[in-house]
């Protein structure tokens, strides 16, 4: 028969008691993590969000409560009443807190049962698949690794607050039903029951309204906001998502970079770590030719060398008519990789020929005996040699080459130099370096719709002295917009915006949309922007990724209470789910094709 929690109360929490606690009667409350059963004596280690006790159930000491501990297994809920006693010296615990002490149990109650679990509730389960772990998502953030990601998650989000407030920040709310947009393909619909074939949108970010906010006169805001975007997922994406989004009135970047990397500062004090400011900047153009990415990986070197110039005109005809042709040659070179097999070679060519659509990876390496490789034949040993030492490289190292186009040939080097950094150990550990990547383009031209579209997002402002551009040449007008990036994730993106009406007007018509479209789908904004809306601007932080980043996590899911897989699909609650015809009669609905259930 269980027992109930009455009045009941704890004194302490599990992780808490120590040797000055011993002689004290105390009661605690928890899960049972371990039970074992020696016939003489039993052995209860209980344990809750902030530690664990082993308790100690003796027969001599309490007869009743040690009968009755023998019907109790893991995961049972307990309360139990008791005297905290020392430790033998032999049985000290110095992997634990609490482990110079122990309670020796006078009165125990079972407040409830557990069924035996599908995995065990500690952190070495490497054998448990993650499809089993997100079914039983409640049982696996019981887990200590979990649960103190959690509680880092919280002070991060306490610690912003707190940073923001006393920057006389206000945290302001904004809708979570809103318009679907011309840039909106990625929408999550709501449907309307009173408005019906009408839907609401649920926001990919709140960008429109922290500008609003803005134009009423706030002048700084933030949220820690949920955000929904309908699109393929990886590691580090979900479909919903947590950010950390500002905007303040009368500002240029360098106000924003300031202000958020005081705030990282105090973020990276959770975790003992100094944060030197101000943080590096890098245009977008010498990010791409450099490292490949505009979210490079500062942590290592291994930059990109553009050798086109001292290949051009010689006997390999691969490179030589690629510089002729206005491609570039491009090397990366690997740092004590001389002694990867040639089927590791062939690997990484496979990958790039077929994830980046290069032509070919070419290679030389550097040995003791100097340079061999398929491609000396053809350069001759002085060159080579002079080709390593332009890159950086020398005895002992791989350089790798890609001739193409320059934007294939940045993509491609950028994904080996990441690939490379992993295969060699060369990415240092609690170590944060984070970056600034300003000056991006300002729009890209999509040939699939035959028109530009912007970059970040059609609200961000054109360089000043780019603004002549835009009408007539707006692929060459730069962005008053910066990405922070963190050990090669972007972690922010904002941008100065557009806050004047004309110039949004200008900057609609560059991305193809009439003013009627304009008008319908923005009326509101371009309204507010002619009622002297102040220069003003922002940024939006992951800040999911800041925390599986501060975690040591590899994936998004582990800092996300109760996320979806890749698929897009929740195992525990079994959504997305059909509903019932009735609900989408009401709604005004009709489902054309009924949606598959996840297997």
């Amino acid at each position: 028969m269980l027992d109930h929690l009455g009045d009941l109360k704890r004194t302490h929490h599990c992780g808490e008691l120590r040797s000055e606690q011993v002689g004290e009667k105390v009661t605690l409350l928890g899960w049972v993590a371990k039970r074992r059963d020696l016939g003489s004596l039993t052995f209860i280690d209980i344990r809750d969000r902030w530690g664990l006790t082993q308790l100690v159930l003796d027969p001599e000491y309490q007869a009743e409560s040690h009968a009755k501990a023998k019907s109790v297994r893991t995961e049972y809920v307990l309360g139990v009443i008791g005297e905290v006693r020392a430790r033998d010296a032999k049985t000290v615990n110095n992997k634990l807190a609490t482990g110079e002490v122990e309670v020796f149990v006078q009165e125990l109650f079972i407040l409830n049962n557990a069924q035996t679990t599908p995995f065990p509730v500690k952190d070495d389960i490497d054998d448990v698949g993650e499809e089993l772990r997100l079914k039983h998502r409640y049982l696996d953030l019981r887990r200590p690794a979990l649960q103190k990601n959690f509680i880092l998650r919280h002070q991060i989000g306490l610690t912003v607050r707190n940073y923001l407030n006393a920057k006389d920040f206000l945290e302001l709310e904004t809708p979570m039903l809103t318009k679907s947009t011309p840039e909106g393909a990625r929408d999550y619909l709501v449907p309307s029951r009173v408005h019906k074939g009408s839907f609401y949108a649920l926001p990919q970010s709140p960008q429109i309204f922290k500008q609003l906010f803005m134009v009423s006169g706030f002048e700084r805001y933030f949220q820690i906001t949920r955000c929904f975007r309908d699109e393929d997922l990886r590691a580090d994406r979900q479909p919903e998502f947590t950010q950390i989004d500002m905007e303040m009135s009368f500002v240029q970047p360098d106000d924003v970079f300031n202000l958020l990397e005081g705030m990282m500062v105090e973020v990276l004090k959770l975790l003992n770590h100094d944060v030197q400011t101000p943080f590096p900047r890098l245009p977008y153009a010498d990010a791409m030719d450099r490292f490949g990415s505009d979210k490079p990986d500062t942590r290592y070197a291994m930059e990109l060398k553009d050798l086109s110039e001292a290949v051009a005109g010689c006997n390999f005809g691969v490179f030589a008519d690629c510089v002729a042709n206005n491609g570039v040659v491009k090397a990366v070179c690997a740092p004590g990789a001389a002694s990867k097999s040639r089927k590791e070679i062939d690997s990484l060519e496979s990958w790039l020929k077929q994830d980046y659509g290069i032509r070919g990876l070419a290679w030389l390496k550097y040995g003791e005996n100097g340079v061999t490789g398929p491609i000396k034949k053809f350069l001759g040993e002085e060159l080579c040699v002079k080709l390593f030492e332009q890159a950086g490289g020398g005895q002992g190292d791989i350089m790798f080459f890609v001739a193409d186009t320059r934007e294939k040939a940045n993509q491609a080097l950028g994904a080996l130099r990441c690939r490379l950094a992993e295969m060699l150990d060369l990415i240092p550990e609690n170590t944060f370096e984070f970056l600034w990547v300003t000056d991006f383009p300002l729009v890209e031209f999509d040939d699939q719709a035959s028109r530009y579209v912007a970059l970040h997002h059609p609200f961000t402002s054109p360089n000043d002295e780019d603004m002549n551009l835009l009408k007539d040449e707006p692929g060459k007008v730069r962005a008053k917009a910066y990405d922070l990036v963190l050990n090669g994730f972007e972690i922010g993106g904002g941008s100065i915006r557009i806050h004047r009406r004309d110039v949004q007007d200008a900057m609609f018509a560059a991305l193809g949309l009439s003013p009627e479209e304009a008008e319908e789908k923005f009326g509101f904004l371009l309204n507010a922007l002619s009622y002297g809306a102040p220069p003003h601007g922002g940024i939006a932080l992951g800040f999911d990724r800041i925390c599986m980043l501060m975690s040591g996590e590899k994936s998004l899911r582990e800092v996300i209470a109760f996320p979806k897989t890749t698929s897009a699909y929740c195992l525990m609650t079994e959504s997305p789910s059909r509903v019932a015809v009735d609900q989408l009669v009401d709604l005004g609905v009709t489902v054309l094709h009924a949606p598959k259930k996840e297997s």
